[in-house]
């Protein structure tokens, strides 16, 4: 069974680059479940029903969040009445939505399950012991994790805390993709963070003139989604029927132009 994880979708650019560039990605990696990251699919902040729809309409199965999954309040019903999109799991239970699905793909019954890091983060539970509980709770015949975390050590922490137990641990919310995906001896495949899909010619989709404005001096700034240049960027993992990766390829592909 092979699963392809998109990274955090930014804005139009981002969902139109995703749109154009699956049905390659499709071909090439013959995915039998696509998650997607969807929380800056909103104008590059949040995600809404339209958003959310855009990307299904792409082909994504499952779509993943993160700290910005509360940002527009119209979202908060919808999250409520739908399985496949997420919020991190180790928000508090009152909070709309939930943090982890199983669905059915490739013969198998796979759970998806969003996590929030607590480092520079605000979290309800730590991440490492809501893993664990879900764990215990959950059956299903293999488990991938989104990470959305701020911190590369808390991430790689992550991997090690559940290789041999999940089959994949994708670590997101940096938007930089990371040189170190691999399959932990574990069976577990692991990335740091998988990257963003939105324009390279940005920081981290915002359009650069005014990050570096925000940067230099100091004052708020209206950030604008960049255009230009955009990459589809994930990974894809071939999972066995233990439940593990048998292998991890990093995708990094520009999407098609009009």
């Amino acid at each position: 069974m092979r699963v392809l994880f998109i990274g955090d979708v930014v804005g139009g650019p981002g969902r139109r680059g995703l749109a154009a560039a699956m049905p390659a990605l499709r071909e090439r990696h013959a995915p039998d479940l696509v998650i997607v990251n969807g929380e800056n699919s909103a104008g590059g902040v949040g995600i809404t029903e339209k958003t959310a729809r855009d990307i299904f309409e792409s082909g994504a199965d499952v779509i993943t969040n993160g700290n910005h999954t509360y940002r527009h309040r119209e979202v908060y019903r919808y999250l409520d009445e739908t399985e496949t999109v997420l919020r991190p799991a180790n928000y508090p239970h009152a909070n709309p939505g939930r943090g982890h699905t199983i669905v059915e793909a490739g013969a198998m019954r796979v759970a998806v399950i969003n996590l929030s890091g607590a480092v520079g983060l605000q979290v309800a539970r730590s991440p490492f012991h809501e893993v664990d509980s879900l764990l215990e709770r959950i059956e299903a015949d293999a488990v991938v994790v989104d990470f959305h975390a701020e911190v590369t050590s808390e991430k790689v922490a992550m991997g090690w805390h559940l290789d041999g137990r999940v089959a994949a641990v994708f670590g997101t919310h940096t938007h930089v993709p990371t040189a170190d995906g691999r399959v932990l001896p574990g069976g577990t495949a692991f990335i740091s963070d998988v990257g963003m899909t939105g324009s390279r010619t940005s920081v981290l989709g915002v359009k650069p003139e005014q990050a570096i404005a925000a940067l230099v001096t100091q004052m708020p700034a209206r950030f604008e989604t960049a255009e230009e240049d955009v990459w589809v960027m994930g990974a894809a993992v071939e999972i066995n029927q233990r439940g593990l990766a048998d292998s991890f390829e990093q995708v990094l592909v520009p999407a098609p132009t009009p």
